[in-house]
């Protein structure tokens, strides 16, 4: 049942106000009444007014200085006007004043009412509005995570309560879990939003490399360094770095990093200046640093210092409950590239899905699904249409599911891989750049890949 509405009578005219009133009261209205400004304003805080009715001629301070005191106090709360002296430019005068609509007295019952809805209904609007830019809000740079999960959702409090701090954040989990995504989620929810976010693979460069691709170098600082370069720290400066697989860095890297860290300076490779930058860092990695400094491997005191706040994503495997969330989520993503129509994945192929241990985790089931979008030829994607891993005993050895015997990730990958760059080909006519387009990758990489996968175009039409 819907609470009635609060509504606030100021008139100076006793009779009137009682009339009105009782007679609003029947309307299913919760009637308060004040016959002066004063008793008004006090009438208003202490209740929680829904609209108000007031009475441009009073005795003492006139309605306009209650509207412009409610404009201050109470902005949200519409203000209807109502006069029996008006003169021609009054309504209008009330109106750009602030007021929601202007009434001449003697007041028709219905015309009254109709106002009165009216700006209820602009309430009930303002209010919906509201709360819908604050769910927008607290999902503001999570718009690209999808999950139910329990677990996740904490791990979105988090994010919420450090998001717009100063405080490290290490972002820990198997890979494919999305620790990337989580990074720039944090970003995105903080007030350098606006400002760079820069991400560094440290695992992808060789130590001399990393270090002048996080601190730049001078001219002639190395042999091939014919020109000085800013490194991503300073690029990141007032954004966010991102230091991605930091459980691979080596010591000699370590003790850099545990200065910029704690003090946010550094030099550049060759040079003698002191940078320094406000950035804040977010790191991440798949390895367990916990055991890498009981063997040494990791340095003690850095290790204190980026753990200042801890988010572990859990594998896809200990939240299956997500898959099918998930699935939908990749399939709107994939069917923006394709000019096909499809209804969705059917129960047993979602099933299969569901029971998949996933060892690649959210990259390996978005691989699964836009792989299932190219091959099909029905609106309906079966459970034909899954790699191999998903199908028949696999499911009953879910610690092997997808992988043969001996057989590594990146090698069980290698077959749907293939297959989908040898379709969106075909699809393409062989045009390199448009299959690259549509993968959403560079052509130097698809060239890569293809050397690596044994793709060639005479391959293509066997």
């Amino acid at each position: 049942m819907e609470m009635a509405h609060e509504l606030l009578i100021l008139d100076d005219d006793r009779w009137l106000l009682e009339s009105m009133q009782d007679w609003l009261s029947e309307q299913g209205f919760c009637v308060h009444t004040a016959a002066s400004v004063a008793e008004a304003q006090k009438v208003a805080q202490s209740s929680a007014l829904d609209l108000c009715l007031v009475d441009l001629n009073l005795e003492g301070e006139n309605g306009f200085s209650f509207l412009n005191w409610a404009n201050k106090k109470l902005p949200d709360i519409p203000v209807v006007m109502m006069s029996g002296y008006a003169g021609p430019d009054t309504g209008a005068t009330a109106v750009t004043e602030g007021a929601f609509d202007f009434l001449t007295k003697p007041i028709i019952d219905q015309e009254l009412l109709t106002a009165l809805n009216r700006a209820t209904n602009q309430q009930r609007v303002a209010d919906e509005n509201r709360r819908l830019k604050s769910e927008l809000d607290k999902r503001r740079g999570l718009e690209s995570v999808v999950s139910h999960d329990p677990r996740m959702t904490q791990l979105f409090d988090i994010i919420d309560s450090v998001a717009d701090t100063r405080a490290t954040v290490l972002i820990t989990g198997e890979n494919g879990t999305g620790k990337s995504m989580i990074a720039r989620a944090i970003h995105r929810r903080s007030s350098r939003s606006e400002n760079p976010f820069v991400e560094v693979a440290c695992g992808a460069l060789p130590e001399n490399l990393l270090e002048s691709e996080l601190f730049g170098h001078t001219a002639g600082a190395f042999t091939g360094a014919n020109s000085a370069k800013a490194g991503k720290f300073e690029a990141a400066d007032t954004g966010t770095i991102f230091l991605d697989e930091i459980g691979t860095a080596s010591a000699a890297m370590q003790v850099k990093l545990l200065r910029v860290l704690q003090e946010l300076q550094f030099e550049a490779v060759g040079g003698n200046d002191t940078i320094s930058v406000d950035a804040r860092c977010i790191l991440a990695t798949n390895e367990d640093l916990e055991q890498s400094v009981a063997s040494g491997a990791f340095r003690q005191d850095l290790y204190y210092r980026i753990n200042v706040i801890h988010l572990e994503l859990p594998a896809l495997r200990e939240r299956s409950s997500d898959i099918p969330l998930l699935v939908e989520h990749f399939l709107q993503k994939s069917l923006g590239s394709v000019d096909k129509e499809i209804e969705g994945f059917s129960p047993e192929a979602i099933e299969l899905m569901i029971k998949y241990q996933w060892p690649g985790n959210i990259r390996e089931l978005e691989n699964v699904v836009q792989r299932a979008v190219l091959l099909t030829k029905s609106p309906l994607l079966g459970a034909e249409l899954l790699p191999p891993g998903l199908l028949g005993d696999s499911i009953s050895r879910p610690t092997m599911a997808g992988i043969s015997r001996g057989q590594t990730l990146r090698e069980a990958l290698e077959g749907p891989e293939r297959q989908i760059i040898m379709d969106v080909l075909r699809a393409n006519a062989f045009s390199r750049n448009q299959t690259a387009d549509q993968l959403g990758i560079n052509r130097t990489t698809l060239y890569k890949k293809m050397k690596r996968l044994g793709i060639s175009t005479n391959s293509l039409t066997d």
